[in-house]
């Protein structure tokens, strides 16, 4: 199945591009979706993600093991600074 992953803000800069689509296989989770990326992924980008948050399809995850459908949207949010 496809899914798009969408990188924002540090994660965008630590991915080195916007989004990137995974074919990854039917019943994958998000955390099967983060190892594919950290695969790959370029030297900062497994650091911003052990303490990114995640949404699929618009809602927050707090559970890695929750399953991803065919098209799915994953994004990743790297810590916010602000108040």
């Amino acid at each position: 199945m496809r899914i798009t992953v969408r990188y924002f803000a540090g994660a965008r800069a630590a991915a080195g591009e916007e989004e990137r689509v995974l074919e990854l296989p039917l019943g994958a989770t998000v955390r099967d979706a983060l190892s594919a990326i950290r695969a790959d992924a370029p030297t900062g980008l497994p650091r911003v993600l052990e303490s990114a948050s995640y949404l699929v399809n618009g809602v927050a995850v707090r559970d890695q093991g929750v399953a991803l459908n065919e098209g799915a949207e994953l994004d990743v949010l790297p810590p916010f600074a602000g108040g």
